[in-house]
């Protein structure tokens, strides 16, 4: 083998002589720290809400009238509210419901959207009438929606995921819709009409997969959106029973005694700020790592 051919081989990737890039084996969402922070904080919260009977928790419902009010302490950490029921454990419970709340909301919305998005997108003589009645269903206050929806149908869980998803599906389907218009004129889109695919299997096989990245980003913000609308929704007193615990519930609840017993309303208050700033980071990261072309700077390029 002559000098030219050893020079040209390749170097093995073990060589030490080779630079190595650190990080490249990490998707580029897990590179950034905030987004690693946002993982972390959402995947305590989460187990937290699991594992609540476990975490020194009480009967978060139990009224104990004599313990009214009492501040942080060993007995209660996070203080007791007007009733004497345990701040920590009606947190720690009320995370599964805002959690449960914000998932089934993304989830719905999601799905419901990508519908009306694919066929509005795809079927010509659909797509004005139907983004007109989705134009008409955002010109409405997702709040004011919300309430109207609540007050006539009664509180209950079932009642406010739907009256908080109704609003978030014009915005979903918009998405799915501008994704649909700029896919459906691609080639390989028109030589599967032109090779006689049925509409279902078209929508299927060659729409679909080009909605999945920005489904998965948009429905983080959804996610996000719901919490904090449910905990508004709650604190207005047109949310989840108050029997129910929940953040928003803890925090309506606190509101009149906030000057003489402010943790009622802090933690709960910080726990709808954490998860809600957790979830958007973590759509950030997605966005960046699923659409190289709105990358701002996440991750190692």
């Amino acid at each position: 083998m002559s000098a030219l051919d050893e020079t040209a081989r390749p170097l093995p990737a073990n060589d030490p002589g080779v630079p190595r890039k650190r990080g490249r084996a990490l998707p580029p969402m897990l590179r950034h720290p905030a987004v690693l922070a946002g993982l972390a904080v959402l995947l305590l919260v989460g187990l937290a809400a699991l594992a609540a009977p476990w975490l020194w928790t009480g009967d978060p419902i139990l009224l104990r009238p004599r313990l009214r009010l009492r501040p942080p302490s060993e007995a209660a950490w996070l203080g007791t509210d007007a009733f004497g029921r345990d701040v920590w454990s009606r947190v720690v419970y009320g995370a599964r419901v805002s959690l449960a709340i914000g998932f089934a909301v993304s989830a719905v919305s999601v799905l419901v959207g990508l519908t009306i998005g694919l066929v509005a997108g795809y079927v010509r003589w659909l797509d004005a009438v139907v983004m007109r009645i989705m134009d008409g269903v955002m010109a409405i206050p997702s709040i004011l929606l919300a309430i109207a929806m609540v007050t006539l149908s009664g509180a209950g869980i079932g009642t406010v995921i739907v009256a908080i998803a109704i609003p978030e599906v014009p915005r979903v389907a918009r998405l799915v819709r501008g994704v649909v218009l700029s896919v459906r004129t691609e080639p390989y889109v028109e030589a599967a009409i032109g090779a006689g695919t049925r509409l279902p299997k078209l929508l299927v096989r060659h729409v679909l997969p080009n909605t999945i990245a920005p489904l998965i980003v948009q429905g983080t913000y959804v996610a996000a959106s719901a919490i904090l609308t449910e905990a508004i929704l709650s604190f207005l007193g047109a949310g989840i029973p108050t029997e129910v615990p929940s953040w928003g519930n803890i925090m309506a609840e606190g509101r009149q005694a906030f000057q003489i017993a402010p943790w009622v309303i802090l933690f709960p208050g910080l726990c709808v700020a954490a998860t809600v700033l957790a979830v958007n980071v973590i759509g950030d990261g997605l966005r960046d790592a699923l659409d190289p072309r709105t990358a701002r700077g996440v991750g190692v390029r």
